[in-house]
């Protein structure tokens, strides 16, 4: 097989973008709900009474990282129920029948799973911005971070659905990992409230500079400089992405 088959990844990813498209209410507005309601219960407690970043108050603070948790949860959701409900049903093999490569398979995975956590991200934003005031100080790296922070939870969700034997255990993948390191990234709190041995563990957590590079997007203020977020950010997408390409081209639970 020469190159690229792009008809075959149109096909695959136009079928991933159907697959939450056709299911909208539980996919897109759901998620959007439950970050609004993380906002008016948060943000009703704690404005007023919490500062965090000089001259920002709470609840712009706040909006930013409802917006990454929602993209980086929604797109470790789509790949990872997709691919643990295909190999259930046992439709996966309607995917590894066609002359599809691993790279194919991968890129219509997780793109999808990219336009979801964008298309959710997006929705919480323009749900939530209606409660505050924000202003774009870098938008390049909003875009950036978001688009580097959903390709990596893309991957992992594939990665979780091709390990998976059955929903409990992608169910478990997700509370016990995806779901901890979502909530301990500094989506509610910046790390330098906490005390330094937190603060020191918070900085081994990928997701913190994923959520933390896309605050300083809005503010121009961070705990830690961009370009370090930045620089850690794309190392891990490159492991996940080697560690998931080499699944897919050995047929890891997926032909046996």
């Amino acid at each position: 097989m020469n190159g690229f088959q792009w008809l075959g990844f149109r096909t695959l990813f136009l079928k991933e973008l159907l697959r939450f498209v056709k299911v909208s209410f539980q996919t897109v507005a759901a998620p959007v709900l439950t970050a609004l309601l993380y906002l008016l219960i948060f943000g009703h407690v704690m404005d007023g009474n919490v500062r965090v970043f000089e001259g920002v108050p709470y609840t712009s603070f706040l909006v930013p990282g409802l917006v990454m948790m929602s993209v980086l949860q929604n797109a470790f959701a789509n790949s990872s129920s997709s691919m643990i409900q295909s190999k259930i049903t046992g439709n996966i093999v309607f995917v590894l029948l066609p002359p599809l490569s691993h790279w194919e398979m991968y890129a219509a995975y997780v793109l999808a799973a990219m336009a979801r956590g964008m298309v959710v991200g997006f929705g919480v934003f323009i749900v939530t911005v209606w409660f505050t005031h924000l202003h774009f100080t870098s938008p390049l790296w909003i875009l950036v971070f978001a688009l580097l922070g959903s390709a990596i939870l893309g991957t992992l969700g594939l990665i979780g659905g091709i390990w998976a034997d059955k929903f409990d255990q992608i169910a478990a993948f997700q509370n016990f990992f995806i779901m901890p390191m979502t909530f301990l990234s500094g989506v509610f709190y910046s790390v330098r409230s906490l005390p330094p041995f937190w603060q020191g563990l918070s900085h081994l957590n990928p997701f913190f500079y994923m959520v933390d590079g896309f605050r300083y997007g809005f503010f121009g203020q961070s705990d830690v400089s961009p370009w370090t977020s930045l620089a850690v950010v794309s190392a891990a997408l490159l492991v996940v992405a080697a560690i998931a390409l080499r699944l897919l081209s050995n047929g890891y639970k997926l032909r046996h």
